[in-house]
């Protein structure tokens, strides 16, 4: 899989460990950058072109990071076609979490979810709330769920992407 790669200053050194990781994986990395350690680089410089790699389809899924992921991946949704999850940390559900009601002590359940209920392309991690480790985890994870294809979570994504 052909995979975009960003991130600003908060995440430079964790984007560097992901790309290694993702390639001995099998998988194809692009990394739009920074291709150097600036604190004062601007995140949009960096995630819009990977989004729009994305968007395009020069891309399959697209991983960012930034210091909390919220900012990267508002400036990646800004793109049709693009749906960008963000990750903060592992977490368990308070209340049921599918359509059966049942409840998932899986703290990795969200990144499920992501990808099974919202088709997510793209997925954003908060660099100074996720550990490597997790990250690993969390993109593991979440490149391996797929699609759950039900046509109530088709008929979601084509008002997000405007098909309908």
């Amino acid at each position: 899989m052909n995979i975009a790669l960003a991130t600003d200053h908060a995440g430079f050194e964790q984007l560097k460990e992901l790309q290694v990781y993702l390639e001995s994986a099998g998988h194809t990395c692009k990394n739009f950058g920074p291709g150097s350690l600036n604190p004062d680089d601007d995140y949009p410089d960096f995630i819009m072109p990977a989004a729009k790699s994305v968007a395009a389809g020069d891309c399959q899924m697209g991983v960012i990071l930034g210091g909390s992921g919220q900012g990267e991946a508002m400036a990646a949704n800004r793109f049709k076609g693009v749906r960008c999850a963000v990750f903060y940390g592992p977490v368990v559900a308070r209340r049921p979490v599918d359509v059966e009601g049942d409840i998932s002590h899986d703290p990795y359940e969200i990144v499920r979810l992501e990808r099974r209920h919202n088709d997510a392309n793209m997925l954003s991690l908060a660099a100074r709330f996720v550990s490597l480790e997790d990250m690993k985890q969390v993109i593991k994870l979440w490149l391996e769920t797929p699609f759950s294809d039900e046509e109530r979570h088709q008929r979601r994504i084509a008002k997000l992407d405007g098909l309908n």
